[in-house]
């Protein structure tokens, strides 16, 4: 098998996802952050109507938005005028794929008509957060899906790379150095090669997701800005904390600007705010959250890999991971305590802590007593990556962190 194809193949966690709604009535729409493998699932999905499904080629109409070939459509009436060919054509379900549809100016003036047709099955890709937050998205309320789609879990990093590194701890080191972009698997692992590549990657997202579509002017800033994030992955932050800190560097900046700022990146999902919860008043708190990375290989490839972060770094990899297996998480207060992450889903909850080591009798103290406290009787987890530690501690489940990322069901 060639490496394009078991690059689309590896996805297949996703593609399993979406599979069952396709022909049915739902708009499908794969959002994440640029070259997170949205692409490659557009055309996996393609190459089963094709051949699984046995669907004329006729009737699938594909447009990506990055390729030359389609630059001309730029609005949503060059849409309509592009698709009218195709739901012209008799006989059979017609297809219309179109791969970064936030290219196409109100693009859902022409999906919203377009998802009322029973022969026609629409699935889009997006790179944008806020793909549904403007009046015009009301359009397609209750008539989508959205699959958010995430960079390679470690499990997926195993399965990309299992020619090049053979042992799992000396992967586990790699995923952590270098990340989960899917595009890694082009180039040997190290530094000279990988952190170049993720470096690109940044750039391009932060020019065209960010710089371009809201018309920032101060440029240097906004890199400041991203710096800062990065430099404090699972640290509690402020916009004012923030603001504060870039004046210090002599960069004039208001409390309201870091905050549009930070939207940008979320949007361009380069980052994810993540909210405190009130675990005794049960309530969301609206100041003080954390933000954790849409892959770590950007941020080494920006600063740099340093060991001394390892804890944000593993918070990070694991945030990620529960987002992948649909948990909405945010972070545990308890009075004075913090829970790293309360993961929630349907019927389904957890506490996690994460440490890198539970080396003396204050570390376990910190990461399991928060964890006694809360009364309930969901599952509560501390993950590090002590191989020899115990697995249990008065009912707190104790999990070498590796095996919970390549844990199937957690």
């Amino acid at each position: 098998m060639n490496s394009e194809a078991s690059f689309i193949h590896s996805r297949n966690i996703y593609a399993e996802r979406i599979r069952p709604f396709i022909g049915k009535p739902v708009v499908k729409i794969l959002t994440g952050m640029r070259r997170a493998g949205k692409s490659c699932l557009l055309k996996l999905l393609m190459v089963d109507l094709l051949e699984r499904e046995k669907v004329p080629a006729t009737n699938i109409l594909y447009i990506d938005k990055e390729s030359l070939e389609f630059e001309d459509i730029v609005t949503y009436r060059d849409l309509d005028r592009i698709a009218r060919p195709l739901l012209g054509k008799k006989g059979g379900r017609k297809y219309l794929l179109i791969d970064e549809v936030q290219e196409i100016g109100q693009w859902e003036r022409a999906v919203a008509p377009l998802s009322a047709r029973a022969d026609l099955d629409i699935i889009l890709t997006g790179s944008n957060a806020h793909l549904f937050s403007s009046e015009l998205a009301t359009l397609l309320t209750g008539r989508y899906l959205e699959f958010p789609v995430y960079t390679l879990g470690f499990t997926e990093f195993l399965a990309f790379h299992s020619a090049a590194v053979a042992d799992r701890r000396e992967a586990f080191r790699l995923y952590l150095r270098y990340g989960g972009l899917p595009g890694l698997h082009h180039f040997p692992l190290r530094d000279e090669t990988a952190l170049p590549y993720s470096r690109s990657v940044f750039d391009s997202i932060l020019l065209k997701d960010v710089v371009r579509r809201h018309a920032v002017r101060n440029v240097p800033l906004l890199e400041s800005l991203g710096r800062f994030i990065m430099d404090n992955i699972g640290s509690v932050i402020s916009a004012k904390r923030i603001a504060d800190h870039l004046k210090a560097q002599r960069l004039t900046v208001s409390v309201e600007t870091v905050q549009h700022y930070l939207g940008h990146f979320c949007e361009a999902l380069l980052a994810y705010r993540v909210p405190r919860y009130d675990l005794k008043g049960r309530r969301l708190l609206e100041i003080h959250e954390k933000y954790y990375l849409g892959d770590l290989g950007l941020r080494h490839a920006v600063l740099g890999y340093r060991e001394a972060d390892i804890s944000g770094i593993l918070e990070n990899v694991v945030f990620l991971e529960l987002k992948r297996r649909g948990y909405e998480v945010c972070i545990g207060k308890l009075q004075n305590a913090e829970v790293d992450f309360v993961a929630t889903r349907v019927g389904d909850k957890l506490y996690i802590q994460v440490a890198y080591l539970l080396a003396s009798p204050a570390t376990v103290a910190r990461e399991f007593g928060p964890l006694k406290a809360i009364k309930d009787h969901y599952p509560k987890l501390v993950l590090s990556l002590d191989p020899a530690w115990g697995s249990d501690l008065d009912g707190i489940r104790r999990l070498d962190l590796m095996e919970f990322l390549l844990a199937e069901n957690a």
